[in-house]
């Protein structure tokens, strides 16, 4: 449930370096912090603070920030959802229809961190994406995160491959997070966790090497995501990390 990588390790032929898929592995007391974190209650709020479909309109960037961005239908919204399942009172829109995000959206964490969910790309993306985007990603001063959605079943498609050439000429560090593990075979995951991890490997700068498998079906995942978003905003004292 915590560490879906670990699951796969028994599946690889001997001797197969799997260093990246440890390379962050919090002990119980940096998960019991971070899902602290992610329970609101009267002194420490979770709430949704507002939407934007331009920089300017975006609330202050008083806060460290991350933000999830994918292809339309990649499970953001439930990926979020499931994020915030211990504050319940957050309501995050999930639509069957692809391409229903149409603005930034941005939670506030207590006096912690802000998370945004950010308009898919690809079907159905809003007419000004790129612009909405780009602007965000080179302008928001106190993102400290972008988490990269891409579907566990189909692996990366040439909208991720566009995406991933954005952060990488950005310089914006990113890492990818594989959603609906639940929903591939063994076979096929491993298929895809292996070839995407050589593609980072190969090609990216900016991309943490360790991938995230998520499943907001299954909950599997969603612990570690959750310890690795307090990590990088700064909210886990360096001995948990």
């Amino acid at each position: 449930i915590v560490f879906p990588l670990q699951k796969l390790e028994r599946y690889l032929a001997p001797g197969t370096d799997t260093a990246r898929f440890r390379l962050f592995q919090p002990g119980l007391a940096a998960l019991q912090r971070a899902e602290a974190l992610f329970r609101s209650d009267r002194g420490h709020p979770i709430d949704y603070v507002s939407s934007a479909v331009r920089i300017d309109h975006a609330p202050p960037p008083a806060l460290p920030e991350v933000c999830f961005v994918g292809r339309s239908n990649v499970g953001k919204s439930s990926l979020i959802r499931a994020l915030f399942s211990l504050a319940p009172e957050v309501e995050i829109r999930v639509s069957k229809t692809p391409g229903h995000t149409k603005k930034m959206n941005f939670f506030r964490v207590g006096k912690y961190f802000t998370l945004v969910d950010m308009p898919g790309y690809g079907y159905r993306a809003p007419q000004d994406f790129v612009e909405m985007v780009e602007a965000y990603l080179q302008e928001r001063h106190n993102l400290k995160r972008t988490f990269l959605l891409v579907d566990s079943v189909v692996g990366l498609q040439k909208t991720d491959h566009i995406a991933v050439e954005m952060l990488e000429e950005f310089g914006i560090p990113y890492v990818m997070v594989l959603t609906k593990i639940d929903r591939a075979s063994r076979g096929l995951l491993l298929k895809n966790v292996l070839e995407i991890q050589e593609f980072v490997k190969e090609n990216t700068q900016g991309c943490f090497p360790q991938l995230f498998l998520v499943s907001s079906v299954e909950f599997s995942g969603v612990h570690l995501l959750r310890c690795f978003v307090a990590h990088v905003t700064g909210n886990l004292p360096t001995v948990e990390a």
